[in-house]
């Protein structure tokens, strides 16, 4: 299944919320308790910028990705909206959806990685999203897409210490905010 057009709306999304990140705001805490907002958000960057790109033309990553600040460049937000546009673009070509990536001596299908990168994107666009006083607003069809890679992930991330236990949503829920919950995320965490 190609969701392209799920990636781009999020990436979108995702350059908007980096957009709203101020200077003052990268010390602070985030919903995830092993990451400041400034390491979060490097970490948001590496794998769902560059990262993303590099899976989609199946190339390796770089040794330095997951050490790089990208928050100590000026204009970091804006580089990273601008790598987000390529990477949702490196995802338009059908030829990034086929076949199998390694994932450090584990072959996995294309599409699995793309669900994880789009999960990653989402996820941590909401954890950075909070941590910064911002809203991260997903269209109703990404909110969909998202649940659905969460409840097939949940258990693997858990597993993996990615995901706390799941968080009982709000009433009433939409399916993002059902996914942030079940992906451990405390749906009223504020910063």
């Amino acid at each position: 299944m190609n969701f392209h057009a799920q990636i781009a709306d999020s990436a979108a999304e995702a350059a908007r919320v980096a957009a709203g990140v101020t200077d003052d705001r990268l010390t602070g805490a985030t919903p995830c308790p092993d990451y400041d907002t400034r390491a979060l958000v490097n970490h948001w960057i590496a794998y769902t910028g560059l990262g993303m790109e590099l899976r989609a033309r199946k190339q390796p990553y770089p040794d330095d990705l997951a050490t790089r600040d990208f928050t100590a460049e000026p204009g970091w937000a804006a580089a990273y909206a601008e790598q987000l546009r390529r990477s949702a673009d490196a995802w338009a070509d059908p030829a990034a959806w086929e076949g199998d990536l390694d994932m450090g001596g584990m072959a996995m299908p294309a599409e699995a990685i793309a669900g994880m990168l789009f999960m990653e994107l989402l996820l941590h666009g909401w954890d950075v999203a909070k941590a910064t006083g911002q809203e991260f607003r997903a269209d109703p069809e990404s909110g969909k897409l998202l649940l659905a890679i969460v409840r097939e992930q949940a258990e693997m991330f858990r597993q993996y210490k990615g995901f706390a236990e799941p968080v009982e949503p709000p009433a009433g829920a939409t399916d993002f905010e059902i996914a942030v919950a079940l992906s451990g995320r405390d749906p009223y965490w504020a910063a």
